[in-house]
């Protein structure tokens, strides 16, 4: 199974043996290039690529890199080898047989669950289709379409399982999945985070490190999922989605190396200076919380409501498990509780929930914990050059649009407000309009050329598959 052919569409499913679903996803194909041409980055497409290609699922030696165009990338269908005599690890139905077909009474929240995360693919995509124009360095240029042509690989997989799965729903949600966008008004992407604007390599480095490790818990509770095409599937897409967060962390971390490296240089011990700090023209600090603050807590509401039916169901029934699964002793969960801060009448109680319904609290939590190690190391590096201020993740009750604090207002630190004081002092913790435009403004002029790194942004501390930081990973000519 581990083998992969190089058929018009690569795989390791044996597609040619089955004409019928081979003819549809043919069929769908063109559709996909033409929403990648039209959505896809703009103003790169006919440029040579040093892109990381799938061409195997075993451990070692999975990849090839290579200059490719991007419309010619080989998208393909990947699901890692079957696990011999797999059982079901959770819930009501633990230690059967895992499914190899959709049982008809899960069909209908089977489909929910593909085509959410399916939708996410393009999304991205969409979202940060115009940023090669503003890239920072021919090094970054690359990673973001690295990042790009994986969530339309991504985006393949989820159609495949719509296709070989769910007959014609399944058809017609994979073309709906090419009809959608990002942002539009009439028809935008399901999920919020995912139609907010990225229209800068602040907002993009933040998205990869937060919004893209919602990605990771979420593939790692499908992993564990009793129907086995699914958790094939998304076993093989975490492996591509360790780089997408390691451009974030790296992203970000180079940004806090700059700014405060030459904070340092040029004697400037506050950071609460931002005038001064601007002037050099880089990324203030404070400014680089208000983007922590934004990116993070849309990315807090990808996880659901924190006390949730159709958890319990999901985990009950075993279609959704927990991040690595096998960590937990009780994979039943019947009798367990979880304490959790409710807002009731004002205030904040505290309240024991059936462990069931707090799955996606639970899921949530090692996000966070997860996001914290990061964060941490963007601390250690400001640390480093001496200045005295620190990133924080502010608490999960600030700027919620699900959940039980949806309706809720509250400061950073979790402190309730009235919705008259959140609004005064909104823009002392998300990024305000002015600041967007001072982040735009550094961002106006594109790097071209492999051997410079915009102002803003340190080098990274080494370069793709053993190439050096200045090697040409894009050839464009401007």
């Amino acid at each position: 199974m581990s083998s992969v052919n190089n058929e018009r569409i690569p795989n390791n499913v044996h597609l040619g043996d089955d004409k019928r679903l081979q003819r549809a996803l043919e069929a769908w194909q063109p559709n996909y290039i033409k929403w990648w041409t039209e959505m896809g980055p703009e103003g790169f497409q006919q440029d040579d690529v040093f892109l990381r290609t799938a061409i195997s699922v075993t451990s070692e030696g999975w990849a090839n890199f290579d200059y490719v165009k991007m419309p010619e990338y080989r998208w393909g269908i990947f699901l890692a080898d079957p696990v011999q005599d797999r059982r079901i690890g959770f819930g009501d139905h633990m230690g059967q047989p895992v499914w190899q077909e959709v049982p008809g009474e899960h069909r209908n929240a089977l489909r929910r669950i593909i085509v959410t995360q399916a939708d996410t693919e393009p999304a991205s995509v969409e979202q940060q289709r115009l940023l090669g124009q503003t890239c920072p360095s021919v090094y970054d240029l690359r990673n973001l379409f690295q990042v790009n042509v994986e969530e339309g690989r991504h985006l393949w997989a989820m159609v495949y399982l719509l296709h070989s799965y769910f007959g014609r729903d399944g058809r017609e949600e994979a073309e709906a999945l090419l009809e959608r966008r990002s942002g539009d008004q009439d028809k935008p992407r399901i999920l919020g985070a995912f139609n907010e604007p990225c229209t800068d390599w602040l907002s993009f480095f933040m998205f990869t490190f937060f919004t893209d490790r919602d990605g990771k818990f979420q593939l790692l509770a499908l992993s564990e999922s009793a129907f086995d095409p699914l958790s094939r599937t998304t076993r093989f897409m975490l492996t591509e989605e360790a780089h997408h967060m390691f451009v974030g962390e790296t992203g970000v971390l180079r940004v806090c190396d700059r700014t405060a490296g030459q904070m340092a240089a040029h004697g400037i011990k506050d950071a609460a200076d931002v005038d001064a700090v601007r002037k050099l023209g880089l990324v203030d600090l404070p400014t680089m919380q208000k983007y922590l603050n934004l990116w993070y807590t849309l990315s807090l509401d990808l996880f659901g409501g924190e006390i949730s039916s159709n958890a319990a169901t999901y985990f009950a029934t075993g279609m959704k498990g927990r991040a690595k699964e096998e960590q937990f002793e009780d994979h039943l969960a019947l009798t367990g509780t979880y304490a959790m801060d409710v807002p009731k009448d004002g205030a904040i109680v505290r309240e024991d929930v059936a462990m069931r319904n707090a799955m996606n609290e639970v899921l949530r939590d090692a996000y966070v914990e997860d996001c914290q190690r990061g964060v941490d190391k963007w601390n250690r590096t400001i640390a480093a050059h001496g200045i005295d201020f620190t990133l924080k993740l502010p608490s999960r009750r600030f700027h919620r649009h699900i959940g039980i604090y949806a309706n809720v207002c509250a400061d950073p630190e979790g402190n309730l407000l009235s919705k008259d004081a959140f609004e005064a002092k909104k823009d002392a913790w998300l990024p305000s309009a002015a600041d967007k435009a001072y982040v735009q403004s550094l961002m106006t002029k594109p790097v071209y050329d492999p051997k410079q790194m915009a102002n803003w942004i340190a080098a990274p501390k080494q370069g793709i598959k053993g190439r050096p930081v200045d090697f040409e990973y894009v050839r464009h000519e401007a």
